[in-house]
């Protein structure tokens, strides 16, 4: 199988306001940058959307090293609560809805597709492709003014 690195962030102006997301990826060391947006939207869903958009470019398969500065990806992922969510019809544990539903659905389906780990990197802190990510989606995001 195929190991590609995935580095991913999500940035929005006013939450909600305008959004965008980027995503590199590196495999055999070629670097693909992705990056889109929506006018109006949530940070959320713009975290949510880089990791779903940079898992659905790769074309078969593959063991991935997803790293993102956002803890709502991170550990709804890796302590179980998306999937959790999705067992009670997206409730919370508490019984309030589930934000983000549709994005989380798309999420967990390439999630089992793809052999994924997640890697939490702290925002803004100098990690380069960290860094990168978030020009992508800053840039994106403002082509909304």
């Amino acid at each position: 199988m195929k190991h590609v690195d995935i580095y991913t962030d999500g940035a929005c102006r006013g939450n909600p306001g305008r959004g965008g997301w980027g995503a590199i990826l590196v495999y055999a060391g070629i670097e693909k940058e992705l990056s889109g947006g929506e006018a109006m939207t949530t940070n959320n869903r713009m975290e949510l959307s880089a990791a779903i958009e940079a898992l659905s470019a790769l074309r078969e398969p593959c063991e991935v090293t997803l790293t993102s500065d956002s803890k709502y990806l991170v550990d709804a992922i890796t302590k179980g609560w998306a999937i959790s969510w999705r067992a009670k019809g997206w409730k919370r544990a508490d019984r309030s809805p589930a934000l983000n539903p549709d994005l989380w659905e798309r999420l967990l389906e390439l999630l089992e597709i793809h052999d994924v780990t997640l890697v939490w990197v702290k925002g803004h802190d100098g990690h380069p492709y960290n860094e990168r990510c978030d020009r992508l989606a800053t840039d994106f995001a403002d082509s909304f003014a």
